[in-house]
């Protein structure tokens, strides 16, 4: 009984912060989604032949954790938790406790079948004060796939699929500043091409370079922690698929900010945006002969690739900045114990028109936190009213922490 008396008393405290934060949301969801409507207003259609960038792997994209989906997407400047690697590894050095695992699973295109998935498993260890050691593995399932040939002739089941595993090492420089270096092993299977099994498992290697910088002040008479992250991942070589054509793996440039708003002893209130950018090259416009009319040539080495990514775009500086994408992501924190989210991804209709608004929760349990998103599509979405899910396990003496879910 006493146990059930406190947690009512507890949520009699928060139900008023509850509606302080949806508040609060839907001011800066109506805000965002008002500036993005502008831009789109203003922007002419792009008549260049333009289209989404297509790389290899694009698995390696997904947001895999409950905590960022459920934020838009977003992650590159948010407090660090057991899942930075995707978002940036040099958040495991403000992560709280001494070591961490996580555990994530994302179902995929729900409403035409339930074989395909992604599962997550993420961790980290602190050596000391400023050297920390994290790791991941990521695997992506395509559910079994039936081959037929153009007469509807059955002639085998497959069950593709990819996986990645990562290992990084991160160092605090400075109480406020830290660096991360990350490996990574890539594998593909995505099945066979036709009877003759001429598409062939591909693999590639890969690094991430990140930074992040968070310092305490105030704002608007409010205590708050900036934060800044810089994340460049997946620079690596092609993926062949035994073809003789060897694609790009998707190296993204993830810029984000963010501002924790530490609204009294108990509560807070976080708002972060991040910018990411494709860097591989732009398709050109070729004519009826295979020859490019506009735009720069594609088949380039990785280095070349990454810095012809922003200026090779067949319709000039306009469509380059048609290239970026944007998270908003938001989250409201009370007591390091119950935690709401929401977020706005927003892609230009002409490089894929992802848009989409995302829910989420979380509670925290003594040494372990479990996470849940959802998503709203405005646009067709494999994740489309879907829940992804995200437990995760904090040990140790708490070598030192962040504002995310740390103890204080």
């Amino acid at each position: 009984m006493n146990l059930i008396r406190c947690t009512l008393e507890q949520l009699n405290m928060i139900v008023p912060l509850i509606k302080k934060y949806l508040l609060l949301t839907g001011i800066c969801l109506i805000c965002f989604t008002f500036s993005v409507f502008s831009q789109n207003k203003s922007a002419a259609i792009n008549t260049n032949g333009s289209s989404a960038l297509t790389t290899a792997a694009p698995f390696l994209l997904i947001a895999p954790d409950a905590r960022g989906g459920a934020m838009g997407d977003n992650g590159v400047a948010t407090s660090g938790d057991v899942n930075s690697m995707h978002w940036n590894p040099a958040k495991y050095a403000f992560a709280p406790g001494d070591n961490a695992i996580g555990i994530s699973y994302t179902p995929w295109l729900r409403r035409l079948t339930n074989d395909i998935n992604l599962g997550y498993v993420s961790g980290y260890k602190k050596l000391d004060q400023n050297q920390t050691l994290a790791g991941s593995f990521r695997y992506f399932s395509y559910g079994d796939i039936i081959y037929t040939d153009e007469q509807g002739n059955n002639y085998g089941q497959v069950t593709p699929s990819e996986f990645s595993v990562d290992l990084a090492y991160i160092r605090k420089l400075t109480d406020n500043f830290s660096i991360a270096l990350a490996g990574r092993f890539i594998h593909s299977n995505i099945g066979q091409s036709s009877s003759d099994n001429s598409l062939m498992p591909g693999n590639a290697g890969a690094a991430d370079i990140a930074i992040y910088y968070k310092k305490d002040g105030r704002l608007f008479g409010t205590n708050t922690t900036t934060s800044y992250g810089v994340n460049i991942s997946n620079i690596g070589t092609k993926m062949d698929y035994g073809t003789g054509n060897k694609s790009f793996l998707p190296t993204n440039l993830r810029i984000g900010a963010g501002e924790n708003f530490h609204l009294d002893e108990s509560s807070s209130f976080a708002v972060n945006l991040d910018v990411n950018k494709l860097l591989v090259p732009t398709n050109p416009i070729r004519d009826q002969n295979g020859n490019i009319v506009k735009g720069m040539n594609p088949n380039v080495s990785v280095p070349a690739g990454i810095f012809q990514s922003f200026y090779d775009a067949p319709g000039g500086g306009k469509e380059e900045l048609q290239e970026l994408s944007y998270a908003l992501g938001m989250e409201y924190n009370y007591n390091q114990q119950f935690f709401l989210r929401s977020g706005y991804f927003y892609e230009n209709p002409n490089k894929g028109n992802r848009r989409y608004l995302t829910l989420g929760a979380g509670v925290k349990f003594n040494i372990f936190n479990l996470d849940f998103s959802y998503l709203v599509s405005q646009k067709q979405n494999p994740l489309s009213n879907t829940l992804r899910f995200s437990l995760n396990f904090y040990f140790g003496n708490k070598i030192s922490g962040d504002a995310g879910h740390e103890e204080k």
